[in-house]
């Protein structure tokens, strides 16, 4: 089987698993969110709540086009189906690389890994990607078993940037900046976070092994 062959059966096969993936999430996004919509922008909210139609074209795109990196390491991070995971079993430190799905590229898979931390903060849990270019931190939300993040994204130089749940991206006036994410567990030491819709792709995946 030839290589384009092994990554167009490999992306269907994960295609059909997300299409059972997007229909739970639709069937949880009810008010079981309530404990972070306080905070949360409504249009945050909303993509949120479409993170499996997200992830679908996501996928399609990058099916469809050529992009950068491992492209196996996209179907081993999407492909498992999220797990509960308790505050206990995410705090300390993790391995942590990006992947960005559809959007400016079809692709891209970067190779390095980057340090994360998570920690208690202010009775709940602090999430921070601590180097790269490209930096994050935010607050996790428990949500049936897996973690709602609000964050915001900052690069290196930066000072850290707040979620201020008011993106010029959504129409509003202030920061750009503002994540939002689902945070599962994938297996043994590991995680996954999907935001949707940001600002250089239509998925941003960030897989974390310890």
């Amino acid at each position: 089987m030839g290589v384009r062959t092994l990554k167009d059966s490999i992306f269907g096969a994960l295609a059909r698993a997300n299409a059972l993936s997007a229909l739970a999430l639709s069937l949880a996004a009810t008010p079981v969110f309530a404990g972070w919509q306080d905070v949360a922008h409504p249009a945050d909210i909303a993509r949120l709540e479409r993170l499996g139609h997200v992830r679908a074209a996501a996928i399609e795109d990058a099916q469809r086009g050529e992009g950068r990196g491992d492209w196996r390491a996209i179907p081993s991070v999407l492909e498992p189906q999220g797990r509960a995971v308790p505050a206990s079993a995410l705090m300390g430190n993790w391995r942590c690389r990006q992947m960005k799905l559809g959007g400016m590229s079809s692709y891209m898979v970067y190779d390095r890994w980057f340090s994360c931390n998570i920690r208690p903060f202010n009775g709940g849990l602090l999430l921070q990607k601590m180097n790269g270019s490209q930096r994050f931190v935010g607050h996790l939300y428990p949500h049936n078993g897996t973690w709602v993040y609000l964050g915001a994204s900052s690069a290196k130089g930066e000072p850290w940037h707040n979620y201020s749940g008011a993106s010029p991206a959504l129409g509003a006036q202030v920061t750009p900046d503002d994540q939002i994410g689902l945070l599962s567990g994938i297996g043994d030491n590991r995680l996954r976070l999907e935001m949707p819709a940001v600002q250089e792709s239509l998925l941003d995946v960030v897989e974390f092994a310890r």
